[in-house]
């Protein structure tokens, strides 16, 4: 189950080693165009280019310190260099602004259109285009349906739209 799934944690945790190794953990073959592709899909190739290593730049203890948005978008790019057939995404957009979220979005949706993936987040803009949209609350479902049936139907997700869509 491990080898088929991609997961992508709120906190991302990279490990005192070069970008490209961090990118391609649990990976049976190392393969850099492999690495580059995810880090792409994951918005964060212009970022690793602009180091003076670029892909072999060390992270963590001695090495330089990424930002919150930048270690969100080497997990993701971990999780998609497995090409898993189940990806869960779980909040891991939060410390990324909506410019670079919708960017990272779009190439989420493209690298997985052919397998299963979940979004779980708090944010509507991140869940707005999924094909189906599942509101909790104290564990139970409380709504779902499409981001244009949920706008309509007036409940929670609603609200949640007027809260954050419309500041």
């Amino acid at each position: 189950l491990k080898k088929h799934l991609g997961w992508v944690p709120q906190e991302a945790f990279l490990f005192s080693d070069t970008i490209a190794h961090n990118i391609a953990l649990g990976l049976d073959n190392f393969n850099q165009k492999e690495v580059e592709r995810a880090a792409k899909d994951a918005g964060v190739h212009d970022n690793i280019i602009e180091f003076p290593k670029q892909y072999e730049t060390t992270v963590g203890e001695r090495g330089i310190t990424l930002s919150g948005g930048q270690k969100q978008r080497v997990s993701i790019a971990r999780a998609l260099a497995k090409s898993p057939k189940l990806m869960v995404f779980d909040d891991c957009l939060s410390a990324v602004d909506t410019e670079t979220e919708e960017l990272i979005l779009g190439n989420i949706k493209e690298a997985t259109s052919s397998i299963s993936s979940m979004i779980v987040s708090h944010r509507v803009s991140s869940v707005k285009h999924c094909e189906q949209i599942i509101c909790l609350e104290d564990g139970q479902i409380i709504e779902k349906g499409t981001h244009d049936e949920l706008e309509i139907a007036g409940g929670h997700y609603t609200e949640l739209i007027s809260l954050q869509l419309d500041q």
